[in-house]
Order: structure tokens, then sequence, then C-alpha cells
């Protein structure tokens, strides 16, 4: 590679050479007076140290020196990359002059004047010309066995060096892949190791599986890369080489100097997020202290400083995203632009119940109806609150049945509470119907006795009786009785209904609600504990006689004695 380098550099000498010389060139043409330059009749077009032709013309004519100053400027410019297969030079007539243009630039024009002192015709100059510029320019291309020999070699010394390249990539990695598969015995073994899933099923190592996915991407990008580099020593290649070696290097120079210049941004966008980051922590720090009591806010209920927090952070994130938005890289592409638009559109459409709930909950947070734990009513819904979130709130009823209750439906319903009374006392109540014959004292007393029976039911307060309303054919009585055991009404009401029952068959009278209808034939009563023989009629003697009931009442009441 070294004496690659030094070949070049004294290949590049001459050029250097040439550029100095033509340099200092230009530099003495301004200095030639204007007689001088009527003066002179001819100047050289000089193409890599070969003089291609002169430019001749008469006096008081354009200057030759100018105009073969720059044909030759215009060749050397022009031919820089020359590629004898895709480039050509060729010539094209007019009236009175003839262009010869090199793929399609003009190098330029031989006319009548360039005929003075010349036995040749117009076309004949014109392609004499030509012929001499495309003779220099195979000399590009044309080289001797000793160069072909030289370049030859430059080939076969980079074809040695890539094989021993990836010779030794091939060999660092199989020393490597010792170690590693010592390494992943335990790995694997891991139920939470995610890795395993992505690894064929006839690798049992995945650090070697990624070892080897590493070995062929080197060796894949040293193909890549250096490959057309050793075609390069050719002449026939050097014009493709460039222009793969142009081709990549397009978007490599476009992400290094697009990080460059991205740079500045990227610091305005870490104080930004470093900033945000700091301030939520603080928050988060707040409101857990608020939440244990270490830190006490008037007015500002403890159950407030998590979901608090939690909005609070939400709106700081989003505040700091719309700052770090026009830093970001490509954010004023229209692509960008419109990718946005389009998320921001499906998140609109598909998630209108989504924030209906999220602003329900939020609501719902500071509404404060309910608490964990807390025996509720929502709507027809009677349970315990389990959980509650930003979206859903989750009650298990007294039949440990997990419901769950969309947060936008709780908001526009009806919520009981049971358990937020603060040290009061719940009042259960019941309803019965009986007739118009019974005193109403009478009621008023068999029902406060049922209550008073009643297990988790208070004393004190004592239960009071409503007469509710005075229907058609019955008195509604509604009994009201304190508890303060709120999770415990289905078994409270449960209890009162069975001692109503049990205290009201023991005085004889029987409950009509809402109604009893029936055809009586002068009994007095209904109430099986009550009931007396005599009070039987035939029909019914004759009935317990044919069953046998007249007997199973007599040995019950010898089994009483």
């Amino acid at each position: 590679m070294f004496l690659k380098k030094c070949l070049l550099a004294l290949c590049l000498i001459p050029t250097i050479l040439f550029a100095f010389v033509e340099h200092q060139n230009t530099e003495v043409y301004p200095l030639i007076s204007l007689q001088q330059e009527s003066e002179m009749v001819s100047a050289p077009v000089v193409f890599n140290l070969d003089t291609l032709f002169y430019i001749n013309n008469s006096a008081n004519s354009y200057p030759v020196t100018f105009r073969a100053n720059g044909i030759s400027d215009r060749l050397q410019k022009f031919t820089k990359n020359y590629n004898a297969i895709t480039d050509s030079v060729y010539i094209q007539s007019n009236n009175n002059f003839i262009e010869t243009y090199f793929n399609d630039k003009l190098l330029f024009i031989t006319s009548n004047i360039d005929l003075e002192n010349s036995d040749l015709s117009l076309i004949e100059l014109a392609k004499s010309r030509t012929k001499s510029v495309q003779k220099s320019l195979d000399k590009l291309v044309n080289l001797t066995p000793k160069e072909w020999l030289i370049r030859i070699g430059y080939f076969t010394l980079s074809l040695v060096f890539l094989i021993a390249f990836i010779k030794l990539v091939n060999w660092l990695f199989r020393k490597l892949n010792v170690p590693l598969s010592k390494i992943e015995k335990n790995f694997l073994r891991k139920n939470r190791n995610i890795l395993r899933y992505f690894i064929p099923k006839s690798t049992a190592n995945i650090f070697v599986f990624i070892s080897n996915i590493v070995r062929i991407v080197i060796i894949g990008v040293a193909l890549f890369v250096y490959a057309p580099f050793m075609f390069s020593f050719f002449p026939w290649a050097e014009h493709l080489v460039k222009l793969f070696y142009g081709y990549i290097a397009t978007p490599v120079k476009f992400v290094v100097f697009g990080f460059i210049d991205f740079i500045p941004s990227l610091f305005f966008i870490l104080v930004i997020a470093l900033f945000a980051r700091y301030v939520v922590r603080v928050i988060k720090e707040i409101s857990a202290d608020i939440e244990i009591g270490k830190f006490e806010i008037r007015n500002f209920h403890k159950d407030w400083a998590k979901p608090t927090g939690n909005i609070l952070s939400i709106f700081i994130y989003a505040f700091s995203l719309v700052l770090i938005f026009p830093y970001l890289p490509g954010s004023g592409s229209s692509a960008f632009q419109g990718v946005s638009i389009f998320i921001g559109a499906i998140i609109s459409f598909g998630s209108t119940s989504a924030i209906a709930n999220i602003i329900a909950g939020i609501v719902i947070t500071y509404m404060r109806p309910f608490q964990i734990g807390d025996r509720v009513r929502i709507d027809s819904i009677v349970g315990d609150v389990i959980e509650k979130s930003i979206l859903v709130t989750r009650i298990r009823t007294p039949k440990n049945e997990d419901v769950t209750i969309p947060n936008a439906n709780i908001l526009v319903g009806t919520i009981i509470n049971y358990s937020n009374n603060e040290g009061r006392s719940i009042i259960v109540h019941t309803t019965i119907t009986l007739g118009y014959d019974l005193p109403w004292q009478k009621v008023h007393k068999l029902l406060i006795e049922a209550a008073n029976k009643t297990t988790f039911v208070e004393k004190t307060p004592e239960p009071f009786i409503l007469q509710k309303s005075l229907d058609d054919y019955y008195v509604s009585y509604e009994l009201n009785a304190h508890t303060f055991e709120s999770k415990k009404i289905p078994f409270i009401y449960s209890e009162i209904h069975k001692n109503i029952l049990d205290i009201f068959n023991d005085a004889g009278i029987e409950i009509l609600s809402p109604a009893y209808m029936a055809a009586r034939d002068g009994s007095l009563t209904t109430v099986p504990s009550k009931l007396k023989s005599e009070d039987k009629t035939p029909l019914d003697k004759i009935v317990d006689h044919l069953t046998g009931r007249n007997q199973q009442v007599k040995v019950e009441k010898s089994n009483d004695d």
C-alpha cells in the first residue's frame, strides 16, 4: 500500500508541475500588451503537456493566445473523468463554421479565419484538429505493456490483501466463538429470554449466531467497498469506480454532515428533555409525599395527588415535545408533516370513546364520589370498588362478580355510595301492606319489634315507621332502621323480612302485599299457626281425614306433651 502511494505521488508530480506552469502562463498573459498581441499570428493548444494544434490568426483580429488558452482550459476541464466507452468527440457543421464537441459540451470552433495560411478546407481543418484531440485522449487509456504489468501487479496485491483479510476475519471469529459457546450454556435456559425466539431452530447458541451474522456483515462490507478499488487500476474501469464511490459518498456525506449540522439542535433537545425529566421527578416526589401525608396543601385531598401528578407530567412532556419538534431532523419536510397529520387523524377518529373515558376518569377523580373499597351502587350494580383507572372502574359484587364499567357511563349515571357517610348510619327500609281493619298502632309495634330482633340494626337511634300511602284496599307501612354495616345490607334485609314474617304470623296477622284475593267460606284466617280445627269447614275436615292430616296433628300434639 505504501509503494502504491509513492507511485501515485510520482505520477502526480507532472500534473502538479503542469498546473504550476499553466498558472504561471495565466499570470503572464495579462502582461502582454495589445500591440504585442496584434503582432502574434499563432498560439499552441496544449493538453497534458502535448501540443495538439495551433491557432492561426491574422493581425487586428481576436487575440490568438486567448483562444488557445480557452480551448486548453476546456479540454482539461471537460475530459477530467474521460472514459473511452461512454465519452466521444465529434464535429457539427454550420454555414460559416464547424463546432467540435466533447459529449454535449462545446470545445472549440473552426471558422474561415482559421483557413488563412492553410492549404486545407474548412471541414478538413476541423477534422484534423478533432483527430488531434482524440489521439491525445486515447493516450490516457492506451497503456504500454510495462504500465499494464504494473497495474496488474497492483490488482494482484490488492486481491491477495482482500483474501488475507477475509481469512483473518474468519480466524478471529472462530476463536471468539469458543468463549461465546461457554457463556451460552446458562443464557438460553432462562424462561424470560426472548432472544431465543429469533434464532433459527437449528442454532443452539445465540451468541455464536450473532457472531456469524457480524462476520458475514464485515466480509460483505469489505467486498462491497474494496472490490471496486481493486479494479480502479484499469483505465476502462476508473470512471465506473469513481461513479460507484460517488454514489456511496453522497449518502455518507449527507449523513455525516447532517449529523454535524444537527449537533446544535441535539444539545437544545437534550437540555429540554433533561429539564422536563427533572421537573417530572420533582412533581412525582411531591405527589408521593402528599399521598402519604408528609406534605399537606390546604383543600387538596390526598387521593388527588397521584392523578394530578400524572396529568401534570403528561402536560410537561407534551409541551417539551412541542418545543423539541422543530429541531428534529426532517421535521420541516412535507413527508414528515404528512405522516404526523395521518397519525393524528387516526388517533382522533379511532379514540373518541377512549378520550371520553379519559376525561370522565379525570372528572370522577376530582369529584371524589367513591374510593377504593367503598360499597357503591352505580345504576343497578351494587358492589365494592376494587380498582379505579383513567379509563374504567372495576366493582366486585356481593356475588363475587367483577364488573368493569367505563368511566363515561359512570359520569352520566347515578352513583350511590354506602360507605362515604363520615360516621353517619345508613337507613335500611322495607314496605309492607296491611288491611284497614288492623290498628296502625299494633302494626307499628310489631314492625319495630321485628327491626330490633334483626342483627346489625342499631337500637339507637330507634327504628321508626312511615305510613307511606292509603291505597284502595290496604295501607302501606315503611319500616326504617339504622345500621353502620353498609357491606352487610343484603343480609340485614333478609333478616328483617324473616323477622316480619315470624312476628306477624305469631300475632295472627296475614300480610296482604300488594293484595290478597280469595273466595272465603267464613274461615277466620289463613295463618297456618292460628287456624283451629273447629274453625275449619266440613270440606276441609273431610280432606284432612282422607289425607291423614288429623292423625298427624294428633301425633305432633302428643310429642309436644
